[in-house]
């Protein structure tokens, strides 16, 4: 069997490898058209930040070690540029010479990735305007930001890359600022816990503005401002992080299937035709929960995808279920993880779900280093499956969510989840591990046991109406009437028993207690703001 794979990197070189296990007869080829065949694409911000030392670290083989260790051939500074399907054949180009050789196949494998979209702005070929996609962008990036001439930087985009390199770049004590013309940063996320993060961004000194569109990037020969619509911003130095777009318009004639440029595949990673396979941030994969096709471009979903399709071309059976959307992001002073569907999503979706906004401690609080998870559990209202989790927070916020993976891929629903034995010590965790405590909340408030309102319809003007009552442990929320539940009498002087009464206190732990304690002296009309003024701060009162 005679299998070309078109690129290298993630997708092409785990198929390649896995392959070659499966089936050591198999005659395996890559054509790529850079130099390196196999490198840490996500690890890039990391050398860019001196966090990684060495650029040879980021190589995971060269095309040399490659070959020796798995037993494929591997051609570099080839560029696919036409398939014929018909003839199982695909020509390549030379980039040396530009000379052109046409290769066989009996199956296909396209890994051909995916290239920065750069903005149809001016100035976008300025020096010091950088992407941040191949190690050789990373050398030139870094390169500069070590140079002693860059004050001030700017980032345009608000995704994970664009996160990361800001961070990054801060750590260098670089003035970074990040722009994104989306209404919030952290795609996936929902408004209110992509605002907090903004928040905790801007405390660290990264400054991010939303739903800014970048109109131009200006300088003699060198970028010195980014102009948007509505403000100015001086700059020594841009990175450009707004979006991918598959490297598939050689495709464009070839009659297979794509959306927007990406390879439509089966669950078992093969195209619309049955010879072709496609892999990698070229191709889609499907979502979990729903089914429906998806897009997923990451390493570890070219990784697993990759090594599924090689079990299938070995003539295996192997089905890759699909993604969540999974994601981990480490940014100043601050982690961000979140899996499955967002409320927004959930409900675009058409599935009729609950979510719950929750702080909770990560380990113990006495101990040293303990902070604290801002979490948001979402889960379909009838039958209670979990559907997905965000957390914001300094400790390990890929514990919960990796926790949360396995519970929706396996169809979990929360009363499975409720009492998990979890692993403890103060070092580690809380009593009540801060996810079996998330899902306890969410049941409550999908049983009615507590009457809450979370911070997105808090700012969208759903608490009209209520007075507010802090009931913190000492005041703090401005303009509002204090009450200590402990120290309650029998009714409160000057309120109605059918008040409607918001109760906020630091977290919401305490807001609840005083609302079962309310509801049995006969105040039915309560409700708690989710998240307390960790959450939504100390203004509440207009």
């Amino acid at each position: 069997m005679k299998v070309l794979v078109i690129g290298g990197v993630a997708a092409g070189t785990k198929t390649a490898a896995k392959l070659k296990r499966e089936d050591p007869s198999a005659e395996v080829t890559i054509l790529n058209r850079g130099e390196d065949i196999s490198y840490a694409g996500c690890g890039l911000p990391y050398y860019v930040g001196g966090v990684i030392a060495d650029r040879g670290e980021l190589i995971v083989n060269t095309p040399a070690q490659f070959e020796k260790l798995t037993g494929v051939a591997v051609k570099c500074g080839v560029e696919a540029v036409a398939l014929d399907r018909s003839a199982r054949t695909v020509t390549a180009r030379n980039l040396s010479d530009g000379s052109e050789t046409v290769y066989g196949y009996d199956k296909l494998v396209l890994a051909v990735g995916a290239s920065p979209v750069a903005p149809p702005i001016p100035g976008v070929d300025l020096e010091n305007v950088f992407f941040l996609r191949t190690p050789e962008d990373a050398a030139a990036l870094r390169l500069a930001a070590e140079s002693g001439q860059v004050r001030r930087a700017v980032v345009v985009g608000g995704g994970y890359i664009g996160l990361e390199a800001a961070e990054n770049l801060a750590a260098r004590d670089i003035r970074t600022t990040v722009l994104e013309m989306a209404p919030q940063i952290l795609p996936g996320f929902d408004q209110e816990m992509a605002a907090w993060a903004e928040d905790r961004l801007a405390d660290q000194g990264v400054m991010v503005f939303t739903n800014e569109r970048v109109t131009a990037i200006t300088g003699e020969g060198k970028v010195e401002k980014v102009l948007c619509e509505s403000r100015k911003m001086k700059a020594d130095l841009v990175v450009l992080s707004t979006g991918i777009r598959p490297n598939t318009a050689w495709l464009a004639d070839s009659g297979l299937d794509m959306v927007k440029g990406t390879l439509l595949t089966d669950f078992h990673g093969r195209t619309s035709d049955p010879a072709v396979w496609a892999v990698g941030d070229c191709a889609m994969v499907h979502n979990l929960i729903i089914g429906a096709p998806a897009w997923s471009p990451m390493g570890s979903t070219a990784n697993i995808a990759g090594r599924s399709a090689a079990v299938n071309l070995a003539g295996g059976e192997s089905q890759y279920q699909g993604v969540l959307g999974t994601a981990v992001c480490k940014l100043p002073g601050l982690n961000a993880g979140r899996t499955g569907m967002s409320a927004a999503q959930a409900a675009a979706a058409g599935i009729d779900a609950e979510s719950v906004v929750c702080v909770l401690g990560d380990k113990a609080h006495y101990y040293p280093g303990a902070g604290e998870f801002i979490v948001k559990l979402t889960a379909a209202r009838a039958d209670q499956r979990l559907l997905g989790i965000q957390v914001l927070g300094e400790g390990a916020v890929d514990k919960m969510v990796d926790v949360a993976v396995t519970a929706i891929t396996l169809k979990a629903r929360l009363t499975d989840l409720a009492n998990m034995d979890m692993a403890y010590a103060p070092p580690f965790s809380t009593a009540i591990h801060p996810f079996v405590a998330a899902v306890q909340i969410l049941l409550n408030k999908l049983s009615g046991r507590l009457v809450s309102m979370g911070p997105a319809d808090f700012q969208a003007g759903k608490a009209e109406g209520y007075q507010v009552l802090d009931v913190g442990k000492a005041p703090a929320v401005e303009g509002a009437r204090f009450l200590d539940f402990t120290a309650l009498p029998a009714g409160m002087d000057g309120v109605e028993k059918d008040s409607k009464l918001l109760l906020v206190c630091t977290k919401g732990r305490r807001a609840y207690l005083t609302q079962n304690r309310l509801r049995a002296l006969g105040y039915p009309n309560t409700v708690v703001l989710e998240g307390g003024t960790t959450v939504n701060g100390t203004e509440l009162v207009k």
